[in-house]
């Protein structure tokens, strides 16, 4: 007599092996250690798509250095709100790594995380007036306090020895400098959260193509996949769609309300990578200019020392480019296989509206490469092509939506969709994407586990010192919290 062997079931599925998954992996396994999870990835191991230390900026993004977080009004004033809240959201993310660096579900932080100092530098008077204002707001703010400002040569000169070297006489420049900004690691952080969980029982399938997901009459979720040209079938009460780009296409496939009138538009990138280990050496900061008029927030020029697999690397970019490809590993079709019914009119509407930024990622895709040399040459003035290579970065995909004012408004930011029941949520958008992991997968808990959070509280406090409150008011905390992560984030490279 012949069986069927039943369908697997986990209590959580995990789409996309990125640090996002890793994140509310981590989370939930340390919150409910008895719920099973599974991770589905289709390629052949973690953190080889927009968390791959070489497909995104590692910024660790807290608004020290990025200048279009401070938008500047027509009077002149600056707004510092969202560079505060993403400053929050980046704290959240050194605690928490700091508590499973003392736990030991980070083992070597040293590998994942440095300090580096944030630098924003401006050419012009025009735009120097701009930073002097910008800085004037911020280091009001407790958090932003320890930030300088310098127009003097010699200090420019200490900061940024290759960005002054040869440059005009008489230029005007201005930079502000945060000594403890820092360079992530996102590649090598999420392989370590997904080791920590795979001694914790969590079931990885790798290789793996999500092709379905739909829900059952049990109210489950049914994921079906293809491994090897296999058609395999699993069950999970709750579902997390944390594919990067790949995001959009498998919120669709699951059919929620959520997921319609949204589109998506993606945007590559491409970095000029230095190859001269003197001019290497030079350099030792993330630095941030302004972007070029149409240009989206992503493509905010930046000349930046990366940490990749140990070695110091020196990189400027990014420089726009467009694919119908949803990931950098994925298809051509990703693009038109996203349109439906229900969001060809966002997606219309989006085109019209965004025209010129269309005009500049042609332009973009138009440039030669000593055109790219020449606009390196703002931050290097005497930069020599044949010091410089091109390379592929990651690929992102901006959200479109239709919102209460308007059809196909283009947005920069995350967002997290989720079902109504909060059994399935799903991560579209991109900056600043990774670094403020801890707060999107906290809003993910607040969404679609609400029913646990009141008994899951006190845990998330001592995860998170600062859970449930702002460290900007409260300064005892904030020393605090900063010593604590110091101490288990960056003790071994002091």
């Amino acid at each position: 007599m012949m069986t069927t062997s039943p369908i697997p079931h986990s209590n959580i599925a995990l789409i996309g092996a990125g640090i996002m998954s890793a994140t509310l992996g981590t989370l939930l396994k340390q919150l409910a250690p008895e719920k099973s999870i599974t991770v589905f990835e289709r390629l052949g191991a973690p953190a080889l798509e927009s968390s791959q230390e070489s497909n995104n900026a590692g910024t660790g993004h807290a608004a020290l250095c990025e200048l279009n977080y401070t938008p500047q009004a027509a009077d002149g004033s600056i707004s510092i709100n969202r560079a505060v809240a993403i400053n929050e959201k980046f704290s959240l993310s050194l605690q928490l790594w700091a508590h499973w660096a003392k736990q030991g579900c980070i083992r070597q932080p040293e590998n994942f995380i440095r300090r580096l100092p944030h630098i924003s530098f401006v050419i012009g008077e025009r735009d120097m007036q701009f930073l002097r204002a910008r800085h004037t707001a911020l280091v009001q703010h407790p958090l932003f306090a320890a930030m300088q400002y310098s127009e003097d040569e010699a200090t420019l000169r200490q900061w940024l020895p290759l960005m002054m070297h040869n440059r005009p006489s008489g230029q005007a420049v201005a930079a502000t400098h945060f000594a403890n900004g820092t360079d992530v690691n996102f590649g090598e952080l999420t392989r370590q959260l997904f080791d920590h969980l795979a001694e914790q029982q969590t079931a990885f399938h790798y290789h793996t193509e999500v092709t379905a997901i739909n829900r059952t009459t049990e109210q489950k979720w049914v994921i079906a996949s293809l491994k090897d040209g296999v058609l395999q079938q699993h069950t999970a009460d709750f579902v997390f769609i944390g594919a990067g780009g790949g995001s959009l296409n498998l919120l669709q496939k699951t059919g929620i309300p959520e997921s319609q009138h949204i589109g998506g538009f993606p945007v590559s990138g491409l970095f000029l990578v230095c190859r001269n280990e003197e001019l290497i050496a030079q350099h030792h900061a993330k630095v941030y200019g302004k972007a070029k008029v149409g240009a989206p927030p992503m493509s905010v020029p930046h000349l930046d020392t990366r940490y990749i697999d140990g070695k110091k690397a020196l990189l400027f970019g990014p420089f726009a480019g467009f694919t119908t490809k949803f990931l950098k590993h994925g298809s051509i079709c990703d693009l038109p296989a996203s349109l439906k019914p229900h969001n060809l009119r966002t997606m219309l509407a989006a085109g019209i509206k965004n025209r010129t930024l269309t005009q500049y990622l042609i332009g973009q895709v138009l440039l030669s490469k000593a055109q790219r040399i020449q606009e390196l040459r703002e931050f290097i003035p005497d930069a020599r092509e044949e010091d410089w290579e091109l390379a592929q970065a990651g690929q992102r995909v901006q959200i479109i939506k239709d919102t209460a004012s308007e059809h196909g408004s283009l947005q920069f930011g995350t967002e997290v969709i989720h079902a109504q029941d909060g059994s399935l949520a799903a991560l579209l958008g991109a900056s600043p994407g990774a670094s403020t992991s801890v707060a999107i997968m906290l809003e993910v808990l607040q969404k679609c586990f609400a029913g646990s959070l009141k008994d899951w509280e006190s845990s998330l406090k001592t995860m998170i010192p600062s859970y449930g409150q702002t460290l900007a008011d409260q300064p005892e905390l904030l020393a605090r919290v900063n010593a604590e992560i110091e101490q288990a984030l960056f003790a071994k490279q002091n």
